[in-house]
């Protein structure tokens, strides 16, 4: 760094920018790699675990009172013959192309199944995690503050019950109570029968389509039915954010610079929302990014009780009606959601964490 006599700002050295942006690219270089390392790593498990899977694909296809000749005519079409290293080089070129198959369930392409159905998981599980964050957070935080107390006893029983309540179960009193009986909410699906088909998809999430198009009846219609399974979702999100923010408060607030700060006369509300709260935002990052992830990929049995067309419910399905391209299809773009957040926390732990960086 070069100073001049007057005691002037310093100016970067001559070749300072340059290496901050070869180490910038660096970074990101091995950011990429990491990150297609890793999808690669996931189409070679999804591939592997496709084949051991005792399901004929091609008896899928032809179905079962095909004689021997059109099932080797699909097996050869359906590029089976092949060794399953020449195979697998093939599934993955297909992936990185878009192309995932047919469906044997709807006789559609899987990628633009997937483009139906994972925009109604990811609208749902947004907003689930949102409650959960929302009220977890402040949840754990007020029972570590006030550990021992009453208010900290109801909070761990909140959490136990999200922990150890069937979902299916809570799914259905939710609808028994808040749509038979109170009428609060809407019914199972997306929309009213008579709502459905009214807005052309854009993003695919009704919430967010029926605002670009102007369609505020739709919109409120749509908040009425996604309310009640998103905050079932949002409870188990709950449960497991407010324990964990519970642990790493009760973590913190023993230390010696939280007692210094009590000390010094420092107000309660700044001792343990700044001095306190500050240093866990970085773990829990890492827990509302594996909640998240788990929302996405775990409400197989919300989608169900809610007959909501998301990507759990069409996995299921796809398993039932042994359609492997769609099962593989499913399992591809859920484990492609927990590395991309994965690689987000990351990103955001090295934010708020300059010590990481």
């Amino acid at each position: 760094m070069a100073i001049d006599q007057q005691g002037a700002s310093p100016e970067p050295a001559p070749g300072y920018a340059g290496r901050g942006l070869v180490r910038g690219f660096s970074t990101a270089s091995g950011f990429v790699l990491t990150l297609f390392l890793t999808f690669l790593g996931l189409l070679a498990i999804t591939f592997f675990i496709g084949r051991v899977i005792p399901i004929d694909p091609v008896l899928a296809v032809v179905g079962d009172r095909a004689t021997q000749e059109q099932y080797d005519v699909a097996k050869i079409a359906m590029g089976l013959d092949q060794p399953l290293w020449m195979q697998f080089i093939s599934y993955v070129g297909n992936v990185f192309t878009g192309d995932l198959g047919m469906s044997v369930s709807t006789g559609r392409p899987v990628i633009e199944d997937l483009s139906r159905f994972f925009p109604a998981t990811f609208e749902m599980a947004t907003l689930g995690i949102l409650i959960g964050c929302a009220l977890g957070i402040p949840l754990g935080v007020t029972a570590a503050a006030r550990q021992g107390s009453w208010l900290d006893q109801v909070i761990r029983v909140v959490g136990l019950l999200g922990y150890s309540v069937p979902a299916f179960w809570l799914g259905l009193v939710g609808l028994a109570l808040f749509y038979a009986r109170l009428r609060w909410v809407g019914g199972p699906g997306r929309l009213d029968i008579f709502y459905d088909g009214l807005v052309e998809p854009v993003t695919g999430m009704i919430l967010i389509d029926s605002l670009l198009r102007g369609e505020i009846d739709i919109f409120w219609n749509a908040v009425s039915h996604i309310i009640l399974p998103a905050a079932v979702l949002g409870f188990f999100s709950l449960a497991y954010i407010a324990r964990m923010t519970r642990s790493f408060m009760l973590d913190q607030l023993s230390q010696e610079f939280v007692t210094t700060a009590r000390v010094k006369g420092v107000p309660e509300r700044v001792v343990i929302w700044r001095h306190a709260f500050n240093p866990i935002r970085v773990p829990l990052i890492t827990v509302i990014g594996l909640s998240y992830a788990g929302l996405l990929e775990g409400s197989v049995m919300i989608e169900t009780v809610f007959s909501w067309p998301g990507i759990g419910n069409y996995l299921t399905t796809a398993l039932l009606n042994a359609d492997m391209n769609a099962v593989l299809g499913a399992t591809l773009v859920i484990g492609a959601v927990f590395i991309v957040i994965n690689k987000i926390s990351d990103v955001l732990y090295r934010v708020l964490d300059p010590r990481a960086r």
